[in-house]
């Protein structure tokens, strides 16, 4: 930058008039830049030719210049008319600071795909955890949140899946600690489960690093096949004054919608219709008009279809629900200490009653110099995380969702006595609400200890002590009100402990070589053990429901489990940086596990990349239009052990067998002495593009990922004694790519407005599988050689017969009938086209981000819908959908809807393609609105910045699905997503807050 300073103006004329004109480095004239009067809201914008006027009322004024792209800078105007400004380029996404395994690098050096997410712009989206609230902000990693119950497990996947029975999870690092992410929940909720993610404040995280490729992860080695998530948690800085910030927000949430089900009438009325079309299909059942259940009372009938109320369950379960967040933090620093003191609380209602989620956090880092070469600080979170927990899966016994959707509408919730009872299986609702009483409390602590020593100017030691610990306490009472309680009451309580401990330590050594070229090399040693223990105890009979313990049952049982795994590993990394162009580094990592046979216990995984910065070319360097241009490429290797036992390759025996009345022992599990790594190959090909100085900014990625040894139970003949074992029998293919592009759209003094979007595709498919394997309700998920995991197996329904209202399927095999040999694969969960798009704006202190989640593509089983029209042609069995109205009832009508029939006979067969909807939506993910009250006032109140803000979100949701959420399903298991029953969904929520800065 270079002012030129020009004639002075008399100083006590008046107003003085300042112009200029702004330049860039190339002496090319800048618009749009932004020339502000400090602490005021008066100022300028340059015009075209880079010209700007600006009225002053007094010398010696501070002027800022700003403009997206380039460095801000400030000048006192003196007593000048006339002030010429060069501003300089200011690449702060080349330059930004991105975490990596084992270090940092800038931007503009990675090979690796890497993305790096900004928490503050997601972490008011109610969902408990803050990986769901990363959905659609990352390319190619497709986030679903199956339910609106805050807290609750998510599925994250980073380019596809690659495994079947193995975890598809990425490995999650909180500051150098690899976190447990799997669920310490054994109660049954429906198919639910918790996520050990939402005991974590998302108030405390500064950065989220996602680790994609495997040249970013292969220094992660057996955790990196399906990817990494690297969160960094906010530190004080040296040399910082005490910054305290407070932050808190009150919310409502309300669900979009609800089911349209039929009134009592019209649900009578299908009845008797069921009634009469079953006799007719089968005589002998002796059904007909004149003794169908909804007839005259005066003729042995329950009354007249019209004469039947209706009555209302789902508003009595479904509630406004309430949220409320508190933040509050001490950041700052001498020059040898810094800190950071942070505490959160955090209640959410669901929108189903009575589930609660709270979370209450407190955080602390303390980084200490000790001398000029040696620094030693440590990271600590502490949370409890409560959570009122309800089944809101699958299952009868116990559930909410499906007691209120599922009881007929015509049935009264109390018999002739005026009594509150249960209903077609179901319990009843105000029962059930008064007397739930499904508890967890989540105690967690992760912490790391480090030292970090230069031994010599360019050689750097590291070595870090961290610790993951979890005490997770459920418990439960259903007393003999309830079906689960029945007769006399049942109480369960389990207590489960899980430790990781890793110690680690690495050797760095970075060299400048000069002209732009440096040398670095890394080696280092991972210890990690971790050990789950658990008690759990039952209680059965009870002398009353005053009683709630399991001291006091009068039959009770109990059971221990306990479970340890290792993991020794080397790992080197050396990186080369050619005068600024040429970029490449080639990595290896070494795991030992004891999950494996004795000769397969090490596992070795490779990986090497390039990259080429052909900005830096000479004969792209001056040239304008194209400000960053790199093209990368890399290949390695990753390893997967997640997801099976500790002790899977052992032969195993276990305890509490009776052998003539004595205690014994029996075998328990086949021995796999060959059982090792799943191996996952991937190559990677990618580019950046800047345009503009940066104003454009695109991404571009194609990769290919191949699973070999995949982990996979096989099933044994039973005369074996074993009903399965572990073994490598499977081959998973996953390829796609992504595309992110980002723009400054608008860069004035007083409006600005930028947008991110990406989009990705990802196809998986089985490669080799020697036998298929069914899972979900009704074996709607079928795994099978050449179709993709996830994919649904039903029969094709063609239409509905105009002139007999019969249902007609596709005859596969032509044979003539309809049997299960006529299941067929027809779609699965993975769209086509996945991403999300932002648009931010900021106009003086007002600040505004849209955020759009979208999927295209998807398929998703509506087993609502079949219970709601299938099931519900049933008396008295399940509630009937208003869909149904548009059933078939004379020749003629032309519909999807058959007559009603029954439950897999013919109409309403179960796993029929009906019911197999589209998934795809575009869905108003947030909604901000912020508005930062002038300095001019707040420094009055020392205050540093005060900020108000209005938040929403889901508040649209775009798509043809006719349930309620398209993301819904009913299980948090891996292999049984897609399946949308008894789930409440994803909830529209308003927010109301403020941040204030002290």
């Amino acid at each position: 930058m270079s002012p030129n300073r020009m004639l002075a103006q008399p100083a006590g004329s008046g107003p003085i008039v300042v112009s200029g004109k702004v330049t860039d480095e190339n002496k090319e004239p800048l618009p749009g830049v932004s020339i502000l009067i400090h602490n005021t809201s008066q100022g300028a914008v340059s015009d075209v030719d880079g010209n700007f006027k600006i009225t002053l009322t007094k010398p010696n004024e501070l002027l800022t210049f700003s403009f997206i792209g380039y460095k801000t800078i400030q000048i006192n105007s003196g007593n000048r008319s006339t002030i010429n400004v060069e501003l300089a380029s200011d690449h702060k996404l080349l330059n930004e600071i991105v975490v990596v395994g084992y270090g940092t690098q800038e931007r503009k050096n990675l090979i690796g795909s890497i993305t790096k997410i900004d928490p503050s712009e997601t972490k008011g989206i109610p969902t408990g955890s803050f990986d769901a609230q990363l959905q659609g902000k990352v390319a190619g990693v497709q986030i679903s949140s199956s339910t609106g119950v805050p807290g609750e497990a998510i599925n994250i996947r980073v380019r596809g899946a690659t495994s079947i029975n193995a975890s598809n999870d990425p490995l999650y690092v909180l500051d150098g600690v690899f976190i447990n992410s799997t669920s310490n929940q054994t109660f049954s909720t429906g198919g639910k489960a918790t996520s050990p993610i939402a005991d974590i404040n998302p108030s405390d995280i500064e950065s989220i690093e996602v680790l994609k490729d495997a040249e970013a992860t292969a220094l992660y080695g057996s955790r990196g096949a399906n990817g990494v998530i690297i969160v960094t948690t906010k530190r004080g800085n040296f040399d910082q004054k005490p910054k305290i910030n407070f932050s808190t927000s009150q919310g409502w949430a309300k669900a979009a919608k609800l089911w349209e089900l039929t009134t009592g009438p019209e649900h009578a009325q299908l009845v008797n219709e069921w009634w009469v079309n079953t006799g007719k299909d089968t005589p002998s059942l002796n059904r007909t008009e004149a003794n169908r259940p909804f007839r005259a009372v005066s003729e042995g009938g329950r009354g007249l279809p019209e004469e039947q109320q209706t009555y209302d369950r789902l508003s009595e379960v479904f509630q406004t629900a309430h949220l409320q967040n508190y933040d509050l933090s001490l950041s700052g620093g001498t020059k040898t200490t810094k800190y950071y003191i942070g505490g959160g609380f955090n209640s959410q209602e669901s929108i189903l009653k009575p589930i609660t989620f709270q979370r209450a956090s407190f955080k602390v880092n303390l980084d200490q110099k000790v001398n000029d070469a040696v620094t030693v600080g440590v990271s600590n979170t502490f949370s409890r995380t409560f959570r009122n927990q309800a089944r809101a899966g699958d299952g009868p016994a116990g559930g909410l969702l499906q007691a209120a959707l599922h009881t007929p509408t015509y049935l009264s919730p109390t018999n002739e006595n005026g009594e509150l009872v249960g209903r077609a299986g179901f319990d009843n609702t105000t029962l059930l609400l008064k007397y739930y009483d499904v508890n967890s409390t989540s105690l967690r602590y992760i912490g790391n200890l480090y030292v970090e020593a230069n031994l010599l100017p360019n050689l750097k030691f590291r070595s870090s002590f961290g610790i993951d610990y979890n005490n997770y306490d459920e418990s439960e009472y259903w007393n003999t009100y309830l079906i689960a309680g029945s007769p006399s009451g049942l109480a369960t309580s389990s207590i489960g402990q899980y430790t990781t401990w890793i110690n680690e330590q690495t050797l760095s050594y970075r060299k400048n070589l000069g002209a732009k070229s440096t040398f670095g090399i890394l080696v280092g040693n991972t210890l990690q053990s971790s050990v789950l223990s658990r008690t759990a105890a039952e209680g059965r009979g009870f002398a009353n429901n005053s009683f709630t313990q399991i001291s006091s049952a009068a039959t009770t049982t109990s059971s221990q489990n306990w479970s340890k795994n290792t993991l020794t590993s080397f790992f080197s990394r050396a990186d080369f940086n050619y005068g600024g162009k040429y970029l490449a580094d080639i990595s290896i990592r070494a795991d030992a596990s004891s999950r494996f046979g004795q000769d397969n216990k090490w596992g070795y995984f490779p990986a090497v990349g390039a990259a080429w910065r052909i900005k830096q070319e000479g004969f792209l360097k001056d040239t304008r239009v194209i400000s960053d241009l790199k093209l990368r490429t890399s290949y390695g290797i990753t390893g997967n052990q997640n997801g099976i036992g500790d002790f899977a390759a052992r032969g195993l025996w276990a305890g509490g067998s009776s052998y003539e009345g004595l205690p014994g022992i029996a075998p328990q599990q086949l021995s796999n002495p060959d059982l090792k790594w799943e191996k996952t190959s991937q190559f990677n090909v990618g580019v950046d593009l800047g345009l503009f100085d940066q104003r454009i900014t695109v991404e571009l990625n194609a990769y290919r990922k191949y699973t070999s040894d995949g982990l996979l139970t096989v099933a044994l003949p039973g005369t074996s004694g074993f009903n399965t074992y572990w073994s490598n029998a499977a081959e998973i293919s996953n390829k796609g790519f992504e595309f992110s592009i980002q723009t400054a759209n608008i860069r004035k003094a007083d409006f600005t407005w930028t947008t991110n979007f990406n989009v990705a595709r990802n196809v998986n498919n089985i490669e080799k599988l020697d036998n298929p394997l069914r899972y979900g309700s009704r074996d709607l998920i079928l795994q099978q050689q050449g179709s993709p995991l996830y994919s649904f197996w039903v029969y094709k329904q063609l239409y509905v017969d105009p002139q007999t209202g019969n249902t007609v399927y596709e005859d596969v095999n032509k044979d003539g009938k309809i049997t299960v040999d006529d299941r067929q694969v027809y779609g699965s969960i993975w769209p086509k086209f996945f991403g999300g798009i932002t648009n931010n704006f900021t106009y003086k202190g007002i600040d505004g981000a849209v955020f759009f989640a979208y999927q295209y593509g998807n398929k998703i089983y509506n087993h609502n819908k079949f219970f709601g029209e299938g099931g519900g042609a049933r008396d008295a069995a399940r509630v009937i959908l208003a869909s149904n109205n548009d059933r078939w009832q004379k020749p003629g009508d032309v519909t999807d809807v058959p007559r009603p029939d029954g439950v897999n006979v013919n109409n309403y067969r179960d796993g029929g393609s009906r019911w197999l909807e589209d998934g795809s939506f575009l869905r108003l993910r947030s909604l901000n609105v912020g508005y930062t009250i002038p300095k001019v006032f707040t420094s009055k109140l020392k205050i540093e910045t005060l900020r108000l803000f209005l938040q929403g979100a889901n508040l649209l949701t775009f798509t043809k699905y006719t349930g309620l959420d398209p993301e819904s399903s009913a299980s948090s298991a891996a292999n049984q997503q897609g399946i949308d029953l008894g789930t409440p969904p994803q909830p529209r929520s308003i927010q109301v807050g403020l941040n204030i800065t002290l």
